[in-house]
């Protein structure tokens, strides 16, 4: 239990650390709940998506083997 003492100092600036960071975010980010902030969210929210988001993106499937192989050594692109 001794051997842990070496710790403590660590653990303590961390924790300070910490604290500070808590305090001056805090204070530095101040109020902002007013009612045009909660308008604003809310039309950024239901404004529909652009058709470029709603597309669909098609991965090739992965060997089921789980061994790892370049794609330029797949059975396509193999030399006959």
């Amino acid at each position: 239990m001794t051997i842990l003492y070496w710790l403590a100092a660590p653990l303590a600036v961390t924790a300070v650390a910490m604290m500070w960071a808590l305090w001056s975010a805090r204070s530095a980010r101040g109020e902002r709940t007013s009612a045009a902030d909660y308008r604003r969210f809310s039309q950024a929210v239901t404004r529909p998506l652009p058709p470029a988001a709603r597309t669909i993106v098609t991965q090739r499937r992965e060997r089921p083997s789980g061994v790892a192989v370049r794609p330029s050594a797949t059975r396509d692109s193999a030399p006959r």
